[in-house]
């Protein structure tokens, strides 16, 4: 370490009482954070791209310092989805200071992995006050049974009204109106248990019908529409 000359010429002051880092909330404990290796937590961060095009949902499980589960959702870009799979690839093993530091491939996953950081050095976590915290696979319950992401995909124009596309139940086949034309419910089909009935070898037809529900007052519907083609 090199001092410049009117450094080494100061009169030595002694330091006062050392003022730590405020303890913050990690797994049911307080911990005073002073190195990466002290950092554990469950949490999220949402990011967006430059242009703002596509944003992403990222889901880290932290357990002293290191990710050890990944979950990078999607959302606008298909270009972005193909960056995604390289970043779960990459997330997973290294420390977060690692992480923060490496290029995740895209604008909106390497500005989710900046907001995911403050959230848990700051001890803003989800696991906060979980004694132990969550367990590696916790990430996996964000998505539901048939393990899709919950997406809500909505359109509308000012001359035509609007369309349920997705909700968080699944695909919209078809939404319900009343004698007014106002939406009233929907059906859709869960295509997350569609496929794992359909890959535990039900018939496709079958799976289809035993999976498709409704939401609201649906069955009182004037009309139905299908809000891709009419």
């Amino acid at each position: 370490m090199e001092y410049s000359r009117e450094v080494q010429q100061m009169t030595c002051v002694a330091k006062g009482p050392k003022h730590g880092p405020a303890p913050i909330p990690e797994e049911g404990k307080w911990v005073p954070v002073t190195q990466i290796s002290d950092i554990s937590g469950f949490t999220h961060g949402i990011g967006w791209c430059a242009p703002q095009q596509g944003a992403c949902k990222l889901t880290l499980n932290v357990k002293d310092g290191i990710i050890e589960e990944a979950l990078v959702e999607t959302l606008g870009c298909s270009g972005m989805t193909h960056s995604a799979a390289m970043a779960a690839e990459i997330l997973a093993g290294k420390t977060l200071l690692e992480a923060l530091n490496t290029d995740l491939v895209c604008d909106a996953i390497n500005t989710a992995m900046r907001e995911l950081f403050l959230q848990i050095v700051y001890g803003r976590s989800q696991s906060a006050f979980s004694e132990g915290g969550l367990v590696v696979g916790a990430g996996l319950e964000d998505l539901g049974k048939g393990l899709r992401s919950q997406i809500g995909t909505m359109y509308s124009t000012k001359v035509k009204g609007v369309r349920y596309l997705e909700m968080a139940e699944g695909y919209v086949l078809s939404i319900g109106l009343d004698a007014d034309d106002q939406v009233i419910g929907y059906k859709f089909v869960n295509l997350g248990k569609m496929m794992e009935a359909i890959k535990k070898g039900t018939d496709p037809k079958e799976a289809f019908e035993k999976n498709v529900g409704t939401y609201g007052r649906y069955a009182d519907a004037a009309k139905t529409i299908d809000p891709r083609k009419e």
